[in-house]
């Protein structure tokens, strides 16, 4: 099953080094209400209240591959202004080697000013956007700069990206004299291309990843209303033309298609999404791609977690670098989707552990819950309320009748999991056959322990355990006289004998 290859290569996953070159850039926010038009003209007044600068362009690329706990080679050119001070401060402050970027006094350091609306309350909404820069090609002196950086940077890398936003740094010069030098060393080169018509300067490279729009304006094939025979041709005439391994053509809500020479061609589906904003989805899919090549994934499992790691940057407002454990937790809910909440506890302590890392706290209850009753419903609200997220551990028939005796349980243990799975407070479902859950507690480790308020602290099992790690227990109300017992007791009660 795709799903459990990909959860193995993420579980198995190393840090890996890229180099980056490209147009780095700034990305500013400017963020405030749009509630009324100027009474000059008719233009939308921002009432600015927050600012918020972040690293665009290639930057964002080398942001994303920290993400995805890649070690970051960034070579690239930036003016000689407080923006380019920001920007390299920004990336050291993340992890990213900046001391690639050289300084060109005679450009600006590209700024990208992003004017953010909010209005009746509702979600953010860019109004308009103001850029700085330069597209002028850089002059020879930097490109010989460049080149060798490079060289010295790609003795310590797995793959090259080079991330093309067309300002003029990935010249034709600087592109082909990068090929050719990682081709020397055996090191993959992968291009986000810009948006031009000729993309000869990219030729040699092992992989590009255009977007449909980007694809049409370098063929002249109408990718937009092109079916799939089409979309083949185009890719083959770009892989033939440029003399590529391999083409990744991203398609947005159809997902992408990939082709490799000598290979059979391959869309791979994404699945349905609300699309917010597709800012970053391509340097998504280009820091998705290397870092899983650098992994040795293999071409096949890198495109399908590209896939997902776009699907989940167009559903974030701007670029947001999409988190490994991020993938990790989307191919775990798709690969566990047919069975709703239900885990085994391997699968649980993969799929906590994830959460955990992304700060989220766990609260963990069991018990029987045969009869599911209004004081049920009560407590694992309650319970729910202790963290991010309710894991239930469920007695398993077999236990229940140890416990309770041969005529329990009333609803057998898929019926329990099955009205417990239907409670909006309860996240995950683990059935257990032990007298205790002492063996999940081990495991799972718990933030927070959740029993009723009828036990004292030393009653609750397993306290000792969550304890010893630093959990903590949590003994919530419940509610009088309601019981599975006493429900069982008032029917025999009540129904007539024959």
């Amino acid at each position: 099953m795709p799903g459990k290859d990909l959860i193995h290569l993420l579980d198995n996953w190393r840090s890996k080094r890229i180099t980056v070159v490209g147009d780095f850039m700034a990305d500013r926010y400017v963020y405030g209400h749009a509630q009324r038009l100027s009474p000059d003209a008719p233009v939308p007044i921002l009432a600015a209240q927050r600012h918020e600068l972040k690293p665009g362009g290639a930057a964002n690329v080398a942001l994303a591959l920290r993400a995805l706990h890649c070690q970051v080679h960034c070579l690239g050119v930036v003016g000689k202004d407080d923006m380019a001070d920001a920007l390299r401060n920004s990336l050291k402050r993340d992890g990213c080697d900046a001391s690639g970027l050289i300084t060109d006094n005679k450009r600006p350091t590209t700024v990208k000013h992003n004017f953010i609306g909010l209005a009746q309350h509702r979600h953010p909404q860019k109004m308009f956007r103001v850029d700085e820069e330069s597209r002028a090609p850089i002059p020879k002196s930097i490109t010989d700069k460049l080149l060798k950086l490079a060289e010295q940077k790609l003795k310590k890398s797995d793959i090259l990206c080079l991330e093309d936003y067309g300002k003029g740094v990935l010249t034709e010069t600087l592109c082909q004299g990068l090929i050719k030098l990682a081709k020397r060393m055996n090191i993959p080169v992968l291009v986000d291309p810009a948006a031009i018509e000729d993309y000869t300067k990219y030729r040699g490279a092992t992989c590009i990843t255009p977007n449909r729009f980007e694809a049409s304006l370098a063929t002249g094939y109408d990718a937009d209303n092109a079916d799939d025979a089409s979309l083949i041709a185009l890719g083959k005439k770009l892989i033939r033309d440029l003399k590529l391994d391999t083409l990744v053509l991203t398609l947005d809500k159809q997902g992408l298609l990939f082709m490799r020479k000598g290979a059979k061609p391959r869309f791979v589906p994404t699945r349905p999404r609300e699309v917010y904003d597709v800012t970053g989805a391509g340097d998504t899919v280009l820091a998705t791609l290397a870092a899983a090549l650098a992994n040795n994934t293999g071409w096949e499992h890198a495109t399908q977690l590209a896939n997902v790691a776009a699907g989940l940057e167009v559903e974030r407002f701007g670029a947001v670098p999409i988190d490994l454990d991020e993938i990790l937790l989307d191919v775990l809910k798709t690969n566990h989707d047919a069975h709703g909440k239900l885990r085994t506890l391997d699968q649980l302590a993969t799929e906590l552990a994830a959460h955990k890392r992304q700060g989220k706290t766990v609260a963990f209850t069991n018990g029987c819950f045969d009869i599911l009753h209004a004081g049920h419903v009560s407590y694992l609200h309650a319970a729910a309320a202790q963290g991010d997220l309710l894991v239930v551990a469920l007695n398993s028939d077999k236990s229940i009748r140890k416990l309770k005796g041969k005529d329990r349980p009333v609803n057998h243990e898929a019926d329990r999991v099955m009205v417990l799975s239907a409670l909006e407070s309860v996240d995950y479902v683990v059935v257990f056959s032990q007298n205790t859950p002492k063996i999940l507690l081990r495991k799972l480790k718990p933030d927070v322990l959740v029993k009723g308020d009828e036990y004292a602290h030393d009653q609750v099992i397993g306290h000792e355990i969550v304890e010893s790690y630093g959990g903590t227990i949590a003994l919530v109300p419940m509610v009088k006289g309601k019981s599975t017992t006493n429900i069982i007791r008032k029917i025999n009660t009540d129904t007539p004998k024959k």
